[in-house]
């Protein structure tokens, strides 16, 4: 891996992330530094490299959808996790009930908010937040992953539209346990703070069919990884999936503080900080990065000749 080549692209991406712009729809993430962008590839033999802001600190959001699901399936199994919740790409924006309330009984997937919300319904009953950021620290390889209370607050403090999706969960039976309930864990999740090299921490154990290559420990069952990335290729990077998929062939998933978490199979976890985004909520400049990387370096999963761990 050279340090020259991540060092080049994110200068790239630098450049081109000044056409987006931060999520100001939840003002603390509005505040973020748009010019930040970092990136950092851990791989199985132990190594990790970086460039960028790859260390500082930023909130999960929707990332942590990954997390859910994952847990969601080793607590619940996967026919009650999607007994009320889709499969399938939506082909729309992550925040929007359309389809939800004219055309479809149930979410489209779990990568978008209301299908997490119901995730989330799910696991209320079966485990603590507390419970739940000590896995996300186990899965990330990062101890400090912590609740970010201003995110936390700022959050829950505009969350009108999510609301509106949980209450409409909740009148189509949905809802396995109270709106707020459900609501209070997924914002929660959502306000995990990691960083680009906790994400690609998270990328390799995926990667390694869920065993932490540096210890050994199996932290999911090798069924749950496929289907976490199986999602995460057909629905993670919102209604801009299907083209990310074509042109990086990665398995990834945003969120709109920035980050992305992207798996490669049997080789490597790579984890993007760059807060200014697209229309779609995805990083303009991480997006550069991947597409970027994914050329020089015969990432995408059709690639001929890719080497193995």
């Amino acid at each position: 891996m050279e340090e020259m080549l991540l060092e080049h692209v994110v200068e790239e991406g630098k450049k081109i992330a000044a056409l987006g712009k931060t999520a100001t729809y939840i003002p603390e993430l509005g505040r973020m530094n748009k010019d930040y962008l970092g990136v950092c590839i851990c791989t199985g033999d132990g190594q990790c490299f970086k460039s960028g802001d790859a260390d500082v600190r930023f909130t999960i959001q929707s990332i942590s959808k990954v997390v859910s699901l994952a847990v969601a399936l080793e607590r619940c199994g996967f026919e009650r996790t999607f007994d009320r919740v889709g499969m399938e790409p939506s082909g729309d924006s992550f925040d929007s009930l359309i389809k939800l309330d004219l055309t479809s009984d149930y979410p489209s997937n779990p990568m978008i908010n209301s299908g997490a919300i119901a995730i989330a319904s799910h696991l209320v009953s079966e485990v603590s937040f507390e419970r739940m950021l000590k896995f996300t620290r186990k899965l990330c390889m990062d101890e400090e992953i912590k609740l970010d209370e201003k995110v936390y607050h700022s959050e829950m403090g505009h969350i009108s539209r999510n609301k509106a999706i949980a209450y409409l969960l909740e009148s189509k039976g949905i809802l396995e346990n109270s709106v707020e309930d459900s609501l209070n864990l997924y914002v929660q999740m959502c306000s995990l703070s990691v960083t680009a090299a906790s994400l690609a921490g998270f990328g390799l154990v995926l990667a390694c069919d869920g065993v932490n290559p540096i210890t050994g420990e199996r932290l999911l069952h090798s069924w749950v990884v496929q289907t976490v990335k199986t999602i995460m290729l057909t629905c993670g990077m919102y209604d801009g999936s299907g083209k990310f998929a074509v042109e990086v062939g990665v398995p990834s998933k945003s969120g709109v503080g920035g980050g992305i978490l992207s798996v490669v199979d049997k080789r490597m976890g790579i984890g993007i900080f760059g807060p200014s985004l697209d229309r779609k909520g995805n990083s303009i400049g991480g997006q550069h990065v991947l597409q970027k990387l994914s050329a020089k370096l015969k990432l995408h999963m059709f690639a001929d000749n890719v080497p193995e761990l």
